[in-house]
């Protein structure tokens, strides 16, 4: 049988990849021109197959390694490699995205620049990233009502929702947003609803009084899950930037000075639909990581995440694009 390069291979759009992997205690390398994870179980050597033109991201976790051949691989495959700690959180790297989820973007000359253009177009206007930000807050409530209200969480008997209550909070946040002056106003008003869906989502399965509390050994299940899951998100809005060709440094809402800004905005746009109500979900039926992760990662697919947030960067740069105005 012949081996096949990359180059030869269909190429799958991000948006409609299968995998995002969390790898610990293994050796990334590329064995017979395909990228392998190797763990060691006794005497022997597992070799797994990682299928990079089906994969958005990679996390490395504690005890991992990866030889510059993988990398490169992955490069030409346009795979994010992201390192981290045990369990997927928190994220470490030297590039485009500080202190908490940092990611090695693949290198390529040929990056797209049409929606590049569009967004700086705007960018450096205050009241236009203002804008962009209540744009994005707006598609954040679509996807929260959308998601917790869907079929799929009527069927799940261990979250309980009140539909008149969510709808409650999302609409006082939809007409507070009106009012916002500045980022910091924005930044308020998402913290005043953030903690009331905190509080529905621990009234639906029954989980007690909750207080959101990042790292640390002594925090709760929920919250343990709330970081894992989030730092997917990011994962995945890291990619879809990558995609569209923007710096992740381009925020509008998360500091203009900070360099990762725009990957937390763009995760936004779905953490508190899809792995909010999952976290909670999760930590209630005991699961523990790598269900917990599964879960989040089915969540992504079926709610097609990286579809929606590619689509509303592009929707945002081409409504406030000054380009041809």
């Amino acid at each position: 049988m012949e081996d096949f390069s990359p180059s030869e291979l269909k190429t799958i759009l991000h948006s409609k990849r299968a995998n995002l992997y969390y790898l610990e205690y293994c050796r990334v390398l590329v064995n017979g021109g395909r990228v392998e994870y190797v763990t060691e179980e006794g005497k022997k050597s597992l070799y797994w197959n990682i299928p990079i033109a089906n994969t958005t991201a990679v996390l490395l976790g504690t005890g991992t390694s990866i030889t510059q051949a993988a990398m490169r691989e992955f490069s030409k495959a346009g795979v994010l490699v992201g390192f981290c700690g045990g369990g997927g959180t928190p994220l470490f790297s030297a590039n485009e995205v500080e202190v908490d989820v940092s990611w090695l973007n693949s290198q390529s000359e040929y990056r797209p620049t049409e929606y590049l253009q569009h967004w700086v177009s705007f960018w450096f206007r205050d009241d236009k990233r203002l804008e962009a930000a209540i744009a994005f807050q707006k598609i954040r409530i679509d996807q929260i009502r959308r998601f917790w209200l869907s079929a799929r969480m009527q069927r799940e008997s261990s979250f309980s929702i009140s539909e008149v209550q969510l709808i409650g909070v999302l609409d006082s946040f939809s007409a507070r947003l009106t009012s916002c002056q500045t980022s910091n106003d924005v930044l308020a008003q998402e913290a005043i609803m953030t903690k009331a869906l905190y509080k529905l989502a621990a009234n639906a399965v029954k989980f007690g009084d909750f207080t959101r509390a990042k790292g640390g050994s002594g925090v709760d299940m929920a919250n343990r899950f709330l970081d894992h899951g989030n730092y997917l998100a990011y994962g995945l809005a890291a990619t879809a930037c990558w995609v569209i060709g923007l710096p992740h440094g381009l925020s509008v809402l998360h500091g203009k000075t900070r360099r990762g800004g725009l990957v937390f905005d763009v995760a936004d746009l779905i953490k508190d639909a899809l792995v909010l109500p999952q976290a909670f979900i999760a930590a209630m039926a005991g699961d523990d990581e790598q269900e917990f992760r599964q879960r989040i990662i089915t969540g992504f697919q079926q709610g097609e995440a990286l579809d929606r947030m590619i689509d509303a960067i592009k929707e945002v740069a081409e409504t406030l694009s000054e380009a041809g105005k």
